[in-house]
């Protein structure tokens, strides 16, 4: 199998707790560079629209997506002291989602099965 075949991709929206923005921001470089050294990351950013926090982010296969919750997991806890977890969306090939469904069921994500794409 490919990585065009297998790529999952997560997206978390955060919203800033009420003047939290700046600590919350602050904290995303220490994502980034936790990230940067997983094997199986192909895309992975922040962007912000006012107090939301979106993280772009794909991987290669179900098993780089659980790498990389398991790598930011202290990190993450302490972003969520000052953000608050208001949607997350899961997106990729079937197979891929059905590993992650019991993993993920805490998390209550939106599931998104990849129907088909162009790949450069």
């Amino acid at each position: 199998m490919s990585i065009s075949t297998n790529v999952v991709s997560l997206h978390p929206y955060f919203k800033a707790k009420p003047g939290q923005l700046a600590e919350a921001k602050a904290m995303l470089p220490r994502f980034v560079a936790a990230t940067s050294a997983e094997k199986l990351v192909l895309h992975y950013d922040f962007t912000i629209n006012g107090d939301e926090i979106f993280c772009r982010e794909s991987y290669a296969g179900a098993e780089g997506l659980l790498a990389h919750l398991e790598n930011v997991g202290a990190v993450l806890g302490e972003f969520l002291k000052s953000c608050d977890l208001t949607r997350i969306e899961v997106h990729g090939p079937a197979g891929e989602l059905a590993k992650l469904k019991d993993a993920l069921a805490g998390l209550n994500p939106v599931w998104f099965v990849y129907e088909c794409g162009l790949n450069r």
